[in-house]
Formats: structure tokens, C-alpha cells, sequence
């Protein structure tokens, strides 16, 4: 048989079966554009993160960490610290802009209601999840995500992204990107703990905090702390450093405004 006929032979065939896991009464009461009820996770919590960029030195360990953490192929990452040259307006002075990306855990996830089987959820701590034996990588998903922080994973054939190294957090262990990172610069925690360090960092920085694309209204739940405020939707003249991860073709891996 020829290749490409069997490859989208066995995906016809996922899709039927990741179809008929899916309960009837779960169909019925989520439309396609609502978001499905969370399931899973510590419904006591809400995770996010905070990321203060002025500690951000760029050295691209969280990358590496994260990569290693949660096995992903070459050439994919869940998350990537984009590095920018900037100049000044007035001087003409030079500058690098470092911008970690990863999944934003939206509370309103715009990956999530695209699903055709509900293998992209939410939690209900917040943190956006993929049951791998589900999904039948239809790339929904990826294309749904305006952060570019999904990825159709080349081994498995299905979605994969960011999950807060939730099995890390689990165990009471703090994120591989967050464990590994030189600065200190990424904060991890549960924003319902008043005391804990994410929100008293909130708290103390309310006025100060940006997030990635507000118009798209996904309200995401990564704050950067320290970010200049044409960073939230990337310039059009905005170019990669030098020391962005690159592919053969020398575009930027991952994580780009671009495309959506």
C-alpha cells in the first residue's frame, strides 16, 4: 500500500476511536466554540507563572531542562527564550530583549473547544493538559493556539506542549525550567495561596505586569514582569537574535508571532 494512503488510513482510523471514547452527554452540552467542563488536577488550586525578564540572562538552560525533562524530539520545544536585538529610539544604543515563551494556560484556552475529541483539557487547577491516548493529531489545536506553543510531536503523532511539568508538581517538585533557571527569573505557584511568592509578587506588581496578546482575550496566566509593552504583540520589524535556536533553513524554532 502506498505510504501516504496508510498513513491517513490509520489516522482516519484514530480519529474514529478517539471519537468513540468521547461520552454522549459531554458532546451534548459543549458547543464548538464553549469551553468543555476541567476535569482533573486540585480544584483548591490555580497554578501560573510569573516571568521577571530582569532577570532573564538568556542562557537558554530552562530550554534545555525542559527538553530533557519531558523527552521532546529534536527540533521541538515546549518552551524557548527568544532573543532580540533592540535599539534605542533616541541614542542609537544596542540592547538584547530575552522573551521566554511557553503555553500561556489561558483561562479561557482557545486550543481547548477545537478539539473534535476532547483530548485537549483543562484542569481544574488551570493547567492545559493533552491525554495523548486520545488525541488523533488532527493539529486543531497548534493551529487554534495564538502563541505558537503547540507542537505535533513527530514520534507519538500527536499534540504536545507545555504542561507546567505538572507531574513535577505533583510530586512537590518545582518545573524542570524553573529548577534550572540561573536568575531565578521564573516563578511558579498557586495563585489562590495568598501567600504564596507568585501572588504576593502579583500583588506587589500589579500595575507592572504584561501578558502576550491581550486582544486575543485568552486571558492568559504567564505574567512578565519587566517586559516593554510593544513586546505583547511582536513589532513587524522585530528580528531573532543571534542566539535564537534556529532550523536548517534558518528560521526560528518555535514560538513565533507569526502565522496566526
Amino acid at each position: 500500500m502506498d505510504p501516504i494512503r496508510r498513513t491517513l488510513l490509520g489516522q482516519l482510523a484514530r480519529l474514529s476511536a478517539g471519537a468513540a471514547l468521547i461520552p454522549l452527554s459531554s458532546v451534548a452540552t459543549a458547543g464548538i466554540n464553549d469551553q468543555p467542563s476541567r476535569r482533573g488536577g486540585d480544584p483548591e488550586k490555580r497554578y501560573g507563572m510569573l516571568i521577571d525578564l530582569r532577570r532573564c540572562i538568556g542562557c537558554q538552560a530552562c530550554t534545555v531542562s525542559c527538553h530533557i525533562e519531558n523527552a521532546a524530539p529534536l527540533g521541538n520545544f515546549r518552551t524557548i527564550v527568544s532573543q532580540f536585538e533592540v535599539e534605542h529610539e533616541e541614542t542609537g544604543e544596542l540592547a538584547t530583549f530575552m522573551l521566554p515563551r511557553l503555553c500561556n494556560h489561558c483561562e479561557d484556552p482557545p486550543c481547548v473547544p477545537v478539539c473534535p475529541v476532547q483530548a485537549t483539557f483543562q484542569r481544574r487547577d488551570g493547567i492545559v493538559v493533552v491525554d495523548s491516548d486520545r488525541c488523533v493529531g488532527c493539529a486543531y489545536c497548534v493551529n487554534a493556539c495564538p502563541y505558537d506553543a503547540r507542537f505535533i510531536n513527530k514520534e507519538t503523532q500527536v499534540a504536545d506542549k507545555c504542561t507546567f511539568c505538572a507531574h513535577r508538581l505533583e510530586a512537590g517538585l518545582l518545573p524542570a525550567c524553573v529548577e534550572s533557571c540561573v536568575g531565578g527569573a521564573r516563578i511558579i505557584g498557586d495563585m489562590r495561596d495568598p501567600q504564596s511568592e507568585i501572588s504576593r509578587l502579583i500583588e506587589q506588581h500589579r500595575d507592572e505586569l504584561m501578558i502576550l496578546k491581550p486582544e486575543k482575550n485568552t486571558r492568559p496566566q504567564v505574567f512578565y514582569l519587566g517586559m516593554d509593552e510593544r513586546f505583547t504583540t511582536r513589532p513587524d520589524e522585530a528580528k531573532p537574535g543571534i542566539w535564537d535556536v534556529r532550523n536548517q533553513q534558518g528560521k526560528e524554532i518555535g514560538y513565533e508571532f507569526a502565522g496566526h
